[in-house]
């Protein structure tokens, strides 16, 4: 990795911050400026002590490195495109390439349905909900990458569904890397609104098809109104060589409905952070699967936070890791004074095919009312010698065996995905990706 001994890390991007390109209204040139000026007071979180979010996880390697904005690359093609993500003609779909929307690779099938459109294009138009929303759920006061990221709004996603609107069809939202000469950073973001009863399907993809490194630093806000129901996907297969910095923000109102199905099986070194505002009478249903092999590290910081009564959520996630990788998972559950019957559960469950990999998971619970039922709990380990047995014991060569078992293990969270298209790709996907393994005792 090329490292600068001249610059630190806060004032890096001074100069490609000074010189972003003009146009953008007067309001987001304020919020940008906001959360520059926050980054450069807080830095990356690279400390070791009193940084108890990143305990596990060390950034030092982005913050030594140089990012640069994307300057020179070639646009893939719509054959190449299919091949790299979850793709249906039937979706609507917004295409970024190295950060920049491309209008030629999208398609808008409801725009009588909902707002779609990148939020470059969305802020020269003047719209209100930008303003309104914008910046709304995802503080910059005090977290270094969502300041970095409002600081280079730029492109991004926007997607709003009236009142009682129901999207008939996904919004798929594409977030490719590709070549580039130099070392590079995009900072992508997504602001999703489904108003009063409206019903949604998201889908982000994070993917990469270049071999140099790069950084990848999203941040995502969703808000989902009062009887409002939004089913989230979120898939990361970036290149192994690359960085990825996800945080996302989402706020239920009352008698609201939020699912996310999170599948990340390719990143040098990963971090989803999400955090879920709960508000009375709720649903909140969260779910993930993750594979690691090599060196890869992937940290999932989850936190529910149960503000009023009457509400349920399940947290659970599952890890497969070989080879010499790590994966964290941090999932916490507040339940605030107040929200009495709040029914939290929260589960975190890892399959180890290597004796060098190695899995940090700190599941907990903070309960401040009464009348409540919460648990959690978190496994780690092998698969138990007489389940193998009983699959030798019909027949099952050990080599197929030990894969059944393993992709049994993972099927349990990609059969619970509801997009036909998207649940054959994530199970063809996460079929190959399961690394040679026999389990002998």
């Amino acid at each position: 990795m090329t490292q600068t001994q001249t610059l630190t890390p806060n004032t890096r991007y001074s100069d490609e911050f000074i010189g972003q390109p003009a146009g953008a209204p007067h309001w987001l040139w304020e919020l940008r400026s906001k959360g520059f000026d926050n980054f450069s007071r807080l830095g990356f979180p690279t400390a070791r002590k009193g940084n108890e979010a990143w305990k596990y996880t060390n950034v030092a390697p982005i913050a030594r490195t140089v990012f640069s904005l994307p300057q020179f690359y070639e646009l893939p093609s719509k054959e190449r495109l299919r091949t790299a993500v979850p793709w249906s003609e039937d979706w609507n779909t917004l295409v970024f390439v190295n950060g920049n929307y491309k209008q030629e690779l999208s398609a808008i099938h409801e725009p009588d349905a909902l707002m779609l459109d990148s939020l470059f294009h969305a802020g020269v138009r003047g719209d209100e909900t930008l303003a309104e929303s914008l910046g709304g759920l995802a503080s910059v006061e005090d977290d270094a990458f969502a300041a970095l990221n409002t600081a280079f709004l730029d492109e991004g996603a926007v997607v709003r569904v009236p009142s009682g609107a129901r999207m008939e069809r996904p919004a798929h939202l594409v977030f490719l890397s590709t070549e580039d000469e130099d070392r590079f950073v995009t900072h992508p973001r997504v602001l999703v609104i489904a108003d009063r009863d409206a019903e949604a399907t998201i889908i982000e993809s994070y993917v990469g098809v270049g071999e140099n490194p790069y950084f990848t630093n999203a941040v995502a806000e969703i808000v989902v109104g009062e009887g409002a129901k939004v089913e989230h996907y979120r898939l990361m297969d970036e290149s192994e060589q690359s960085y990825h910095v996800g945080v996302a923000r989402v706020h239920q109102k009352d008698g609201s409905s939020f699912s996310s199905r999170a599948f990340y099986k390719g990143v040098g070194l990963g971090r989803h952070d999400l955090y879920v505002h709960i508000g009375d009478g709720c649903e909140t249903d969260l779910s993930g699967l993750y594979i690691t092999s090599g060196s890869q590290h992937m940290d999932n910081f989850i936190n529910i936070d149960h503000a009023q009564p009457n509400s349920t959520s399940r947290l659970y996630y599952k890890g497969i890791l070989s080879g010499r990788s790590r994966a964290v998972f941090g999932g916490t559950v507040f339940v605030r004074e107040g929200a009495d019957k709040t029914d939290a559960q929260q589960s975190d469950k890892n399959l180890l095919l290597s004796p060098d990999a190695e899995v940090d998971s700190k599941p907990a619970l903070f309960i401040w009312a009464d009348d409540v039922k919460c648990g959690h709990g978190a496994t780690a380990g092998n698969v138990d010698e007489d389940t193998v047995f009983y699959m030798r014991s019909r027949g099952v060569d050990l080599e197929t065996a030990s894969r059944l078992l393993i992709f049994g293990f993972a099927s349990e969270i990609v059969d619970t995905v509801a997009v036909p298209e998207l649940h054959g790709y994530l199970e063809r996907s996460f079929l190959e990706a399961i690394p040679k393994y026999e389990f002998r005792f």
